[in-house]
């Protein structure tokens, strides 16, 4: 606990102080370079399509998976009780 309790602020510390050396690499431009109104732009469109594409994806799984449920417990309900018979004379 004691390890914890020092490796923390330590952790922060060594972060806040790398992060100005971090951000001045490549006169601040990041990565990709120089971002116009035409990139701006383009990567909005890919976020409005990719966020609902996600959404459908996610669901159909879910819809697969209740699916795949439902019929588990639909299979296992005759057996519940455990009689092997549940009509008859």
């Amino acid at each position: 606990m004691r390890r914890l309790l020092w490796s923390l602020p330590t952790g922060i510390a060594l972060m806040l102080l790398a992060a100005p050396a971090a951000l001045a690499a490549n006169n601040g431009r990041g990565f990709y370079g120089a971002t116009d109104d035409k990139v701006v732009t383009v990567a909005g469109f890919i976020l409005v399509i990719f966020f609902p594409t996600f959404i459908l994806l996610a669901s159909l799984l879910q819809k697969h998976l209740e699916k795949r449920k439902d019929a588990r417990v639909a299979a296992a309900r005759p057996h519940a009780n455990g009689d092997r018979f549940s009509g008859g004379w």
